[in-house]
C-alpha cells in the first residue's frame, strides 16, 4: 500500500465515527501556530483528547522528522482508525500516507480540513471544513 491510505471522509463523517466508535482518534497535523491562532477541534463532549502532531514546521515548512515516532507514542495500537486533519485536507493526505506506510492500515484523510476553502471574501472556516460545518471547536 505504498502511497495509499484507507480513504477520505467528510468532517461530518469523522465527527459521527469519532462519536460512535470508542477506539477512533483524530490527529491534527497542522502547525502550532494554527492550533494557537485559529483553534482546534473540541472533542470533550465525546470524551476524547486532541492529538496534535505537526506534519510540517512553521514558518519554514520543513517536514517533521519525528512524525511517525510521535504518532507511535500517541497511538500505539496500529489497528486504530485514525482521522488526519489539516487546514484544507492536503497535508493530512501526506500524513495518512506516511502513517499507512508505517503500518497504520486504517488511516483516513478528513476532506476540507479544519478551515476548508475560502468564501467569496477570502475567509476560511465559514463554508466548509470542520469550522464551516459548525462541528465542535475552540480557541
Amino acid at each position: 500500500m505504498v502511497g495509499q491510505y484507507k480513504g477520505d471522509i467528510t468532517p461530518e463523517e469523522a465527527w459521527r465515527l469519532l462519536s460512535e466508535e470508542k477506539s477512533t482518534v483524530l490527529v491534527d497535523v497542522r502547525t502550532k501556530a494554527e492550533w494557537n491562532y485559529v483553534g482546534v477541534t473540541d472533542l470533550a463532549e465525546i470524551s476524547k483528547d486532541n492529538i496534535l502532531i505537526e506534519w510540517v514546521d512553521f514558518p519554514d515548512g520543513a517536514p517533521n522528522p519525528n512524525f511517525i515516532e510521535e504518532l507511535g507514542e500517541a497511538v500505539p495500537n496500529k489497528d486504530t482508525s485514525i482521522f488526519f486533519l489539516c487546514r484544507t485536507g492536503v497535508r493530512s493526505v501526506g500524513a495518512a500516507i506516511a502513517a499507512t506506510n508505517a503500518g497504520y492500515a486504517n488511516s483516513y484523510n478528513i476532506l476540507e480540513g479544519f478551515e476548508g476553502g475560502p468564501d467569496a471574501y477570502g475567509h476560511r472556516g465559514r463554508i466548509s471544513g470542520w469550522q464551516g460545518k459548525s462541528l465542535p471547536w475552540k480557541h
